[in-house]
């Protein structure tokens, strides 16, 4: 049989007058470009970003913050987080060599970056939206409000509650009171004189008294968290991160943190986002629509959401604010429907005479005075007469067997919730079908492409930093995406220029337009011109 020829490589033993240079090793097109192109235009330290310290020894100069945020740019977009990994990337990858030009930063310096600057990384975040804004990316009139929760840097064991440690306390006190009573047996066995028959062997005196003390210092550590717990006010504490809770949803239990976002219609970016420890959204939407609203410089916003984030007093709060909200509200009359009652969606309210009609035709007055209610709103209570109750042939799907008349509470701002079912009767499934579209998308992105499942920091300032860099990094590969790499490298250079605000965007939207040679020579022009500025104020 003849051999085969196969492609052979180059031998690792022969020297070159002219190695090749990293240079040769990155595409014209590559990502990494694109990474040096937006962090080099990018004021770090006005950012807030600070030094971080080198292994070199006293004297040694800090890393620049503008390299360190590169790396984890590069790192984060290719689901590289550990600062361990991050510093065997700068040892072994050469796209990581040509992004830092040779600098291998140790695995401390490299987290203490992440940990020292969770506030820039957050402005950095922000920053990126509004450079999205300017170059005409944002839509800025509708977004999709979602939450998720992700793991934090603690075990469920590590969170505990008021009931949980009560039981804890209960169950060391009878252990304690078990040996105890093994302490006094082992003590009358030493005093029995009679040996005719020998008794059953005991643990040693030493060992149950020490077993007894390490169980009296555990119930002491337990009762101090309880006495912590209870002056806190809070329901949950967790020994590892002291923000971290467990939460709960469709009989899943995640000890972490639920991170909510803003995305725009128009190209899916995520133009606000929040972290908090919240099990539920109700009392997200008002704060988050606000957020976007603000981001995206708009006098007026719609939001959509959720049956989760429905609460009639954030409803009221974005109507206040300027936002349509579309919530579909949760069917809480399952249970009557079932049994065959009537429920509050049976009786019709005539705002002009102040009254409601029940099914039988009936009204129902107001009564004199305010109930509030146990969420703390102030409702009127309607109620019919007892008369025309004791003798209705609906009584029995209207009333208990104890009941006189039906009652209804209405809140005093109720007229909010009103119209809100007007809209949402009218658009409602439409906008419920456009939220999907919009909101799904970037949490099954960042979890299943990216995997971004879990925190690697503690606390709420630290937790939000790193969000703030998950964030970035999705809404860069959607704009990278979308612009293209030699677009996108032309308009941030038109947009970081120092020319007026009405040229730039007048160049950006030619640019957009551009065919791709173009766009590359122009994004050229700018670097040379940058560079020329840069030489003429260095030399003045």
């Amino acid at each position: 049989m003849m051999k085969r020829r196969y492609k052979s490589g180059q031998n690792r033993e022969q020297a070159s007058f002219l190695p090749p240079r990293i240079e040769d090793y990155v595409g014209p097109e590559h990502p990494v470009r694109a990474i040096e192109a937006y962090v080099a235009s990018l004021d770090v330290i006005g950012l807030g970003f600070r030094d971080v310290g080198s292994e070199g020894g006293a004297g040694q100069p800090p890393y620049d913050p503008a390299d360190l945020l590169k790396l984890y740019l590069y790192g984060y977009l290719n689901q590289v987080r550990s600062s361990r990994r991050l510093e065997c990337e700068a040892r072994r990858n050469l796209e990581v060599m040509w992004l830092l030009r040779g600098l291998m930063p140790g695995y401390r310096t490299i987290a203490d970056f992440r940990k020292d600057n969770p506030t820039a990384l957050k402005a950095a975040n922000r920053d990126f939206v509004r450079l999205a804004g300017k170059l005409g990316l944002l839509g800025g009139s509708l977004v999709a409000i979602d939450g998720a929760f992700f793991h934090g840097d603690a075990s469920k064991g590590s969170i505990v509650t008021s009931k949980r440690l009560q039981e804890q306390l209960a169950a060391l006190d009878l252990s304690i009171a078990e040996y105890g009573a093994a302490l006094e047996a082992n003590d009358k066995a030493d005093d029995a004189t009679a040996v005719s028959a020998p008794s059953p062997k005991l643990p040693s005196a030493a060992a149950i008294a020490e077993e007894l003390a390490a169980l009296r210092e555990h119930r002491a550590a337990t009762a101090a968290d309880l006495a912590r717990l209870d002056e806190s006010g809070q329901t949950q504490l967790s020994r590892t991160d002291p923000d971290a809770r467990l939460l709960t949803k469709h009989g899943q239990i995640v000890s972490g943190y639920n991170v909510q976002i803003a995305v725009d219609d128009k190209h899916k970016l995520i133009v606000a986002s929040a972290v908090v420890n919240d099990g539920n959204d109700s009392g997200q939407l008002h704060a988050m629509a606000q957020a976007a609203k603000q981001a995206l410089g708009a006098a007026a916003l719609t939001a959509l959401a959720d049956t989760g984030y429905y609460n009639a007093e954030t409803l009221k709060a974005c109507e206040q604010g300027a936002i349509t909200a579309f919530v579909p509200p949760p069917d809480r009359s399952q249970r009557l429907k079932a049994q065959g009652r009537f429920s509050l969606e049976d009786f019709r309210y005539d705002a002009a005479d102040d009254l409601y009609r029940c099914p039988a035709g009936e009204a129902l007055r107001p009564m004199q005075g305010l109930k509030r209610q146990a969420g703390g709103k102030l409702a009127i209570r309607y109620a019919s007469r007892r008369a025309a109750c004791r003798v209705c042939p609906l009584r029995q799907r209207c009333l208990a067997k104890k009941g006189n008349r039906r009652e209804i509470e209405r809140w005093v701002h109720e007229d909010v919730i009103d119209r809100h079912r007007v809209r949402m009767q009218a658009g409602g499934e439409a906008m419920m079908r456009r939220r999907k579209a919009l909101a799904e998308h970037p949490f099954g992105t960042l979890k299943c492409r990216a995997g971004y499942r879990h925190f690697l920091v503690r606390g709420f300032d630290k937790v939000r930093g790193e969000w703030s860099l998950m964030a970035l990094c999705y809404n860069f590969t959607r704009l990278l995406n979308i612009l293209g790499f030699d677009k996108f490298r032309a308009c941030l250079a038109m947009y970081r220029s120092n020319g007026p605000n009405w040229l730039r965007q007048a160049i950006t939207g030619v640019i957009r337009r551009l065919p791709t040679s173009f766009a590359r020579a122009l994004t050229q022009i700018c670097r040379n011109t940058r560079t020329a500025q840069s030489r003429l104020s260095y030399a003045g």
